[in-house]
């Protein structure tokens, strides 16, 4: 774990450097608070060690991956920053989101800024831009599934409540957290092979490792959503469930193990204008009655299993081990 910490704590800092170049190029100075305030609230940094450890991995440079892994995190944040908006979020990492402090208005400029360093951030590589526009296009997708999935709320949008689904059962929660999270982790993994000048099957190994990562990545994070700490999580506790997710793997096994007593209390509490503390309370109350946590938790180990399997087939050394160890830290994390 030492040495992982280390490796994250060297890509952020690199990283990081890199990624307030591409921000401040052509940025007006008064602007540049602005756009920097939602980088500058830290992060894990995950697509960039994944992009970077699997260039590493294969023989590539730090040199060569370094701007692309900078792209990958703007690309990560500019995703946040739309996420942010819809959800009405006000705290990530535990400070106020962009919109919250700046407004929505500015907060939508900042993130057509961020649209265009990305590609700023490629050098000219037609390959590695094709991939991150499929990326963006994937998470606008899934995106509009999360959206769609919600149980109530946005009665003044006509295609939501037109298109919105009556049931989501535990293909449609995969189908939209392969778009929405899995495949950034995905074109990550996938771009440092390419980067490295990797034969193909070795980028379809990285590719999968980082397809299963990302699955479990985000069932990690919904079981951290409701059964999480706010002080290490860095965001509120049962966000979700306020927000009517139903695309939450808790949420989703929840209702698919309770009775129809529990399941109609459960979802009362979704249909309610504004769900209070008390609401979370009773619905937090009512999933803990479940094995929905458990459930889940096996469910991401199964898929860092699988991930772990594409790693074996690939050159041993020390950057295998660390790609080894993000996957594990991936469903042992607690924020």
């Amino acid at each position: 774990m030492k040495k992982l910490n280390k490796f994250l704590q060297e890509t952020t800092k690199e990283v990081d450097s890199a990624i307030k170049d591409i921000l401040n190029l052509e940025t007006a100075a008064w602007l540049r608070k602005a756009v920097n305030y939602q980088i500058s609230m830290g992060g894990k940094r995950m697509r960039p060690a994944f992009l970077i450890a699997s260039c590493r991995l294969l023989g590539g440079s730090m040199k060569d991956a370094i701007y692309p892994a900078a792209g990958i995190e703007i690309l990560h944040n500019y995703s946040l920053i739309v996420d942010d908006i819809i959800d009405n979020s006000e705290i990530r990492r535990g400070e106020a989101t962009l919109w919250k402090k700046y407004g929505k208005d500015i907060a939508q400029c900042v993130g057509i800024s961020y649209a265009a360093s990305i590609f700023q951030a490629i050098n000219h590589s037609p390959e590695i831009s094709q991939l991150y526009s499929k990326a963006i296009k994937e998470i606008v997708e899934g995106e509009i599934l999360d959206i769609l999935y919600e149980r109530a709320g946005r009665e003044d949008e006509p295609y939501v409540t037109e298109k919105r689904y009556k049931e989501i059962g535990l293909s449609d929660y995969l189908r939209m957290i392969k778009k929405k999270t899995a495949y950034l982790c995905q074109v990550s993994c996938q771009a440092g092979a390419i980067i490295a000048n990797a034969p193909q099957k070795e980028v379809n190994l990285l590719s999968s490792y980082g397809f299963n990562t990302g699955i479990a990545f985000q069932i990690q994070d919904d079981i951290l959503d409701i059964f999480g700490k706010e002080e290490s999580f860095g965001k509120e506790i049962g966000k979700d469930i306020k927000e009517r997710k139903g695309g939450n793997i808790i949420i989703v096994l929840a209702l698919e193990e309770m009775d129809r007593n529990d399941s109609l209390k459960l979802l009362k509490i979704f249909e309610k204008r504004v769900i209070g503390k008390n609401d979370l309370s009773v619905a937090i109350d009512l999933i803990k009655k479940t094995k929905a946590k458990e459930r889940a938790s096996i469910m991401a180990e199964r898929y860092i299993k699988k991930a772990e399997k594409s790693l074996e087939m690939l050159p041993d050394n020390e950057w295998r081990k660390m790609l080894d160890s993000l996957a594990k830290f991936v469903i042992s994390r607690n924020k």
